[in-house]
């Protein structure tokens, strides 16, 4: 997945940590397996590349992964989008990026015409989908956070019930520590206790713009790009956090507030009851956070 991976955990049968590691790779390996775009021979892969009117029966965690993206899809109307890859290659990201140069509007129209999560062919109860023809499936604003949940599965059928595993930002904490007291993160981009969390049996997924940019020609865009629109985020919000029992669905929700931005996405929180902190920069200024009325009290109030 490009990134790195860490597990603290309370290992009272004394496990070989060998054993749960290969537990977790084993984990992390189905998902990239199914879900990789950089991986040609994965699932999704040969499913983007394969001919109109074909059908592709799909393993139960893709299918999972399909279906929640489609459920905030329609939720958010398609501020998150499931074929949203095109255009986030056109914008000099992802698998096959272009040159990160801005794309000329004959460009961004030609490309606008394959995003598109409505042409979706989806057959859930046979678990298959139909290729359309031109339907480019990624699954980067979600599969991370699956990858996480999947792996906290297997260590629970190890017996293992008290850790914080992290993929690349995003975070599930089950149980408690060592000494009974909850594990402590931080969010990133915030200082003193407004930054600080307690969690147990709770994730936190982070997505925002100063980790993937671009700039050409003077102008300077990130990796966040709106499916409604074909174009970057152009708003003030530097980066989302959202808190939810599933790491996935933190994942994707983190990932349709950002591409909304601080009023839409608030708003779009208070509404789906979206435990949500919005961090905003306002030039010369401090970071300005902003939370929904479900992110837990003690951190709103100091933010």
């Amino acid at each position: 997945m490009g990134t790195l991976w860490s597990l603290r955990l309370d290992n009272p049968a004394l496990l070989p940590l060998e054993q749960v590691r290969a537990r977790i790779e084993a984990a992390f390996g189905r998902v990239i397996a199914q879900m990789s775009t950089w991986d040609p021979s994965s699932d999704i892969s040969r499913y983007n590349n394969a001919p109109a009117g074909s059908v592709h029966p799909l393993a139960p965690e893709f299918l999972r992964v399909l279906e929640c993206a489609l459920q905030w899809a329609d939720a958010s109307g398609g501020a998150l989008d499931p074929t949203v890859g095109p255009l986030v290659g056109l914008w000099g990201f992802g698998p096959r990026p272009r040159s990160a140069s801005w794309p000329s509007q004959a460009e961004l129209l030609a490309i606008r015409r394959l995003v598109d999560w409505k042409r979706i062919d989806l057959d859930a109860r046979a678990a298959t989908l139909r290729q359309p023809g031109g339907i480019e499936l990624d699954f980067s604003g979600i599969a991370k956070g699956f990858a996480v949940d999947h792996a906290c599965a297997a260590l629970k059928e190890m017996e293992l019930h008290n850790f914080l595993l992290e993929v690349g930002g995003e975070l599930s904490a089950r149980g408690t520590r060592p000494d009974g007291r909850p594990w402590r993160i931080r969010i990133d981009g915030l200082e003193g206790e407004a930054g600080q969390l307690a969690l147990s049996d709770m994730s936190v997924a982070t997505s925002g713009d100063r980790w993937h940019s671009h700039t050409a020609g003077g102008r300077r865009w990130s990796h966040t790009i709106d499916p409604r629109t074909g174009q970057p985020a152009g708003h003030s919000l530097t980066s989302v956090s959202v808190l939810h029992p599933e790491c996935m669905q933190a994942d994707a929700l983190a990932t349709l507030l950002t591409v909304m931005g601080p009023a839409d996405g608030l708003a779009f929180a208070r509404d789906q009851e979206v435990a949500a902190l919005f961090v905003v920069h306002a030039q010369g200024q401090a970071r300005q956070p902003q939370a929904s009325p479900r992110w837990p009290a003690a951190a709103a109030s100091s933010a």
